[in-house]
């Protein structure tokens, strides 16, 4: 089990994008497709007030015949967020995101916004774990094992 500090490490790019409670949904989209990212944080400050995914803009704008530039991204955010710890594990994240139906979760460590992970994230890590599993039993079927970073037969 690898804790999300380290899936965080990992990542290849670990900005996270924002916007402030005033901003129009139109300019959240752009800001999305300008940085190819599916959601965005909503924070007043170093506060995150909420999540505003391509999937809010579907269902609570289009799908409602809102104008995305007239309506503010407070308006169809997905509040409260839930986040977790650096310390918790990509299994319990991977559980909360089945059991919440989220695609992101934010990082926060004592109070202060770390990173951002996605689902994508979880998956990539789990597979690389697996990965390494199946070598490491490959290696033991061939009679092979591993000694500090060498192997003999």
């Amino acid at each position: 089990m690898k804790p999300v500090s380290q899936i965080l490490q990992t990542k290849s790019d670990n900005s996270v994008y924002a916007v402030a409670p005033d901003a129009r949904v139109h300019d959240a989209l752009q800001l999305m497709a300008e940085k190819g990212v599916g959601a965005l944080l909503v924070m007043d400050g170093p506060e995150v007030l909420g999540i505003l995914s391509e999937r809010d803009y579907a269902r609570k704008v289009e799908l409602r015949g809102r104008s995305s530039r007239e309506t503010p991204v407070t308006a169809i955010m997905s509040a409260p967020v839930i986040v977790v710890r650096p310390d918790q594990s990509n299994e319990q994240c991977m559980a909360l995101m089945t059991e919440n139906r989220l695609r992101h979760l934010p990082v926060v460590d004592n109070g202060k916004l770390v990173g951002l992970i996605s689902i994508g994230d979880l998956v990539k890590d789990i597979i690389s774990e697996q990965q390494y599993i199946i070598e490491q039993l490959q290696h033991y079927i061939r009679g092979e094992v591993s000694v500090a970073g060498g192997a003999y037969q």
